[in-house]
């Protein structure tokens, strides 16, 4: 006993002798108990009452003596397990921005075709319009009677790159993203003039545009070298706050004012030896003859479906009505490929934190034979020795864990309002979904799982050392 005290020059280690000894009828049953009045004033006293409590006190006073190695291997726990909820609420909350795009719209109505192309070309300004619908059906659904409000859109040209979309006023009005936000207004107003325009945030930054700059719209869309209407530009009468949504990307201007733009064009091209100037352009009718989709409001949601009906059967012509919240799930599921390869770099992170842990504590083991021997001589049964080792494994991964789990949400909550506006992503927080606790429960048990090997090398090198480590 004399010469393992000696030995144990540590005070870490003359800690843990002196926590073994006054502990030892708790910790290791039938043991004889050495007089603790022996030992240095600076070590802990304090009993514990249960064996499972002495061995998590042994072990956190071993995982402090070791305090800066193991500090490494914990900042590698933490930021992978940062990074690993971090991508998974990053991947729920972008899921959840995706499908609120467009927020607040019952039904989408076009042409007759695929539900996910037109969510494609109407939300995400992606693709080509396979048709347009007539104006008299967009009037019509507007009067239904289940109808609260209707946003035509008019799409089909360009300003440098920038698809261009025709509405009306029901589109600031009513039109909503995210969690049910309104567009609002950066700088000016909503056009209206014939020959006003309003900017989307992107728009406007990229090109340096500002209120009462003039642009030239181009006639088509995804093709260099178009053709231009040079002749009627348009004035920039305002320019709309970053949404992260297609609208940061889209110009906006009235339905009349695409008539207005096309009366001298006929299928796609310039009418030769026909020019209108922009001050007579207004003698003409400019009542929209179709448009490419309406989106629909309704007075009851429970009258989606009944809606969605009649106007597959609509008489006048061949009509879909998709339904935003099943389309953006269609897509979404689309991109599921990338959301798994997401996922698996963040729990190769997280592998790669817990192997760093383990490859620590293995080779920190030569080191503390000396210290693992001196336990045995207290009384130490390689089991306890084991489970000590298992013990600081588990604590390790539960806080590092923990801390990863706060460092996310503090750089959340940090970086929430710049992720809206530039990107139209809402951080959820103070919420956990069943993904992520699910999350947490594994990574724990990874941690108890690895720290089994280093358990298991320190009960091996208990045996055959005995009391006199080999070193």
């Amino acid at each position: 006993m004399t010469c393992c005290w000696r030995n144990a020059q540590r005070p870490a280690l003359r800690c843990f002798l002196s926590v073994t000894i006054s502990d030892w009828p708790v910790a290791f049953p039938g043991k004889l108990r050495y007089p603790a009045s022996t030992l240095p004033a600076s070590c802990p006293r304090k009993s514990s009452s249960h064996p499972w409590g002495f061995r998590s006190s042994l072990a956190a006073l071993s995982a402090w003596n070791r305090r800066y190695p193991l500090g490494l291997t914990l900042l590698a726990i933490v930021l992978s397990s940062t990074l690993l909820f971090g991508i998974e609420r990053l991947r729920q909350d972008v899921r959840a921005s995706f499908a609120q795009s467009v927020s607040g719209t019952d039904l989408i109505v076009g042409t007759r075709g695929s539900p996910l192309q037109l969510m494609l070309y109407t939300v995400f300004r992606l693709g080509e319009p396979s048709g347009t619908l007539r104006w008299s059906s967009a009037k019509a659904l507007a009067r239904h009677p289940d109808v609260a409000w209707t946003i035509p859109i008019a799409l089909g040209d360009s300003h440098r790159g920038f698809p261009v979309i025709g509405t009306n006023a029901d589109y600031f009005a009513h039109f909503k993203y995210g969690a049910g936000h309104p567009l609002r207004l950066k700088d000016g107003q909503p056009f209206a003039q014939l020959f006003e325009t309003v900017l989307g945030a992107e728009v406007a930054e990229r090109l340096g545009y500002r209120v009462g700059d003039q642009i030239i719209l181009a006639h088509g869309s995804g093709m260099p070298g178009l053709a231009e209407h040079a002749d009627k530009p348009f004035v920039v009468s305002g320019i709309l706050a970053r949404t992260g949504t297609p609208v940061d990307r889209s110009v906006h201007i009235s339905l009349e004012a695409m008539e207005a733009i096309h009366l001298d064009w006929q299928g796609g091209a310039p009418l030769p030896g026909l020019n209108i100037p922009a001050e007579y352009v207004r003698k003409f009718d400019l009542t929209p003859k179709a448009v490419t989709a309406v989106l629909i409001g309704l007075k009851s949601r429970s009258a989606v479906f009944a809606m969605q009906r009649e106007i597959s059967r609509w008489p006048d012509e061949a009509l879909t009505a998709a339904l935003p919240a099943v389309a953006l799930d269609e897509l979404w599921h689309l991109l599921d490929n990338g959301e798994q390869a997401l996922r698996l770099v963040s729990a190769l992170a997280m592998v790669s934190g817990l192997a760093g842990m383990v490859a620590v504590v293995l080779a920190g083991l030569d080191q503390r034979r000396r210290e693992l021997s001196i336990l045995r001589s207290v009384g130490a049964a390689p089991r306890h020795l084991f489970t000590l080792l298992a013990l600081e494994g588990i604590g390790l991964t539960l806080l590092g864990t923990l801390l990863g789990i706060a460092l996310q949400g503090t750089l959340a909550v940090l970086g929430g309002g710049w992720l809206e506006a530039r990107y139209g992503i809402a951080p959820s927080l103070f919420s956990a979904s069943s993904e992520e606790l699910t999350l947490f429960a594994a990574i724990v048990a990874a941690g108890g799982i690895a720290s089994l090997l280093p358990g298991y090398r320190a009960y091996r090198l208990s045996l055959s050392d005995g009391l006199t480590p080999r070193l």
